[in-house]
């Protein structure tokens, strides 16, 4: 199969098709290197046409205190101010720098997500 840049839906679904059926194929085979020069366009494709838009960085926060059974209490400890963070969760303050990175450090959350802007409550 000849491999080109994607530029149709039908195209998109051809090689989805067969990068379903080689998926197995072992590195260094004909079937191998096909298999990764279709990962790579198919994910430009994807990147172009369905964007995944980074996740909002208090909602983020909720999800990784939720599923460490984290309450406000543990969340104003990390942030190391109980009052600031009833403010973060409520989108009436920022977050600064310092929460960040204690955020990043204590929830395991990207730096990348937690920088990102998001609208403060009025």
């Amino acid at each position: 199969m000849e491999i080109t840049i994607i530029k149709s839906k039908n195209q998109y679904n051809a090689y989805l098709k067969r990068m379903h059926e080689i998926f197995d194929a072992k590195n260094g085979t004909p079937e191998g290197d096909e298999l990764d020069l279709l990962a790579l366009v198919i994910e430009k494709y994807e990147d172009e046409h369905y964007p995944i838009e980074a996740p909002d960085p208090i909602k983020v926060i909720q999800f990784m205190m939720e599923q460490m059974n984290m309450n406000k209490k543990g969340f104003g400890l990390v942030i190391k101010s109980q009052s600031r963070a009833t403010e973060i969760l409520k989108k009436k303050r920022p977050l600064t720098l310092a929460m960040i990175r204690r955020i990043h450090g204590h929830l395991g959350i990207p730096a990348e997500i937690l920088i990102k802007d998001y609208k403060l409550a009025n």
